[in-house]
């Protein structure tokens, strides 16, 4: 009997991708895939979420969507919930990237990438991740209407999906 031994080393966790991006810029969907897909050699699946602005909420249309972060603060809150979600599941490589600045409807506004080597720990540990992110990074948004300005707050419906996780683990 003949044992090869495979060319590729197993990544420890310590050396798996993480990266975390808050920038005006647009994102590329297609690139950041491809980037978490390259980012380990046993990747078996990614899982991806991408979030766009809204043209409604609460009943009203929206014209515009203006986000503010706290920087240095929200990339570490950031980091930290993809710590978690390291920690809960197998993840090779994650990414999230948020934009901030003035943001029309249909625009790109997040983007959460997890790869994985099975694909039920890559769509967790996304889930995870946005579910948190909506809850515990720090963004101040300011939605324009034809009626005037609001600033939005933390939806309850967000809340109790993330602590829903709480009693999952």
């Amino acid at each position: 009997m003949t044992v090869t031994k495979s060319r590729f080393s197993r990544r420890s966790r310590a050396a798996e991708m993480r990266r975390v991006v808050v920038e005006q810029e647009d994102f590329d969907v297609g690139t950041e895939t491809r980037k978490l897909q390259q980012s380990a050699s046993d990747v078996g699946g990614i899982a991806t979420f991408v979030g766009v602005v809204r043209d409604i909420n609460d009943d009203d249309e929206i014209s515009a969507l203006y986000l503010e972060h706290y920087p240095g603060m929200t990339e570490k809150q950031i980091s930290t919930i993809i710590e978690e979600a390291s920690a809960r599941w197998n993840v090779l490589g994650a990414t999230v990237i948020h934009r901030v600045g003035q943001l029309y409807p249909a625009d790109q506004i997040v983007f959460v990438g997890v790869a994985s080597r099975h694909r039920g720990d890559a769509f967790d540990a996304c889930e995870y991740i946005i579910d948190f992110l909506k809850t515990r990074a720090t963004f101040w948004k300011k939605e324009q209407t034809f009626d005037g300005e609001r600033w939005l707050e933390t939806r309850q419906s967000d809340v109790e999906t993330a602590n829903a996780w709480k009693s999952d683990g």
